[in-house]
């Protein structure tokens, strides 16, 4: 594949392409136990994304969704992989969704809330990862329930318990598992959204830029590549988006 230089130049002027990794989304990117490097679906794209530019890559990786998302509009990343928001995309250009995932509630076994809507009252705390896209969503959707912010994603649950909190939002998946482990809680039996995860550059890189992502995703979507990322790394629940 021909790449045009000013655009390879365009996405990684350090002449190392640097991809913003959040391990803060598990279904997307873990931290392997023995070793420590980071591995998923999004790293995989990472890769693949590198080797398409002919560049070599370097992962920097981040806890949070927000400070994944600081770092590729400061440009201390050269791309990275992210919910789509408007508000995000203030400073990122956004491809087509590559996967798309569902947000759901938790809740304690006996709460009265029974369905998405029972949510949204003056009485309820709803527990989110500070900056994750579930943070920007109901941040302007619930008008009545008060917000409380994680540290991280993974550390929704946690604060729920600690904090004795009405409700908890976040990745169906991370929450089952943290579920599972510490009993008495069930999940609400419809999502209250879908996210589509995407991958992303910041504006300041240029309209060429963002068209060169978009189209490495369409093709990695119609290859096949991320489906096969999805089986190999054993994530049920998150869907390869339709095209563009």
């Amino acid at each position: 594949m021909n790449i045009d230089p000013a655009v390879v130049k365009a996405f990684a002027p350090t002449g190392v392409l640097r991809a913003s990794i959040n391990l803060g989304n598990p279904i997307l990117a873990n931290r392997d136990s023995a070793t420590g490097e980071p591995f998923g679906v999004s790293v995989d794209l990472a890769r693949d994304f590198a080797a398409y530019l002919g560049l070599p890559l370097e992962l920097v990786v981040f806890d949070a969704a927000g400070k994944s998302v600081e770092a590729v509009s400061d440009e201390r990343a050269d791309f990275g992989f992210f919910a789509v928001d408007p508000k995000r995309g203030e400073t990122i250009a956004f491809t087509a969704p590559y996967v798309l995932i569902e947000g759901f509630y938790l809740v304690r076994e006996d709460s009265p809330v029974r369905t998405n809507a029972d949510v949204d009252t003056a009485n309820h705390r709803v527990a989110v990862g500070k900056g994750s896209a579930y943070d920007l969503f109901l941040t302007r959707e619930l008008k009545a329930a008060q917000i409380v912010r994680a540290p991280t994603s993974p550390a929704v649950v946690q604060t729920f318990i600690e904090q004795g909190l009405e409700v908890a939002a976040g990745v169906k998946q991370q929450l089952q598992a943290d579920a599972s482990k510490v009993g008495g809680l069930r999940l609400l039996d419809q999502r209250f959204m879908v996210i589509r995860q995407a991958m992303g550059v910041a504006r300041s890189r240029g309209e060429q830029a963002a068209a060169v992502l978009a189209d490495f995703v369409e093709q990695k979507k119609a290859s096949g590549f991320v489906g096969d990322a999805l089986a190999r790394h054993g994530i049920e629940g998150a869907s390869v988006a339709p095209a563009a």
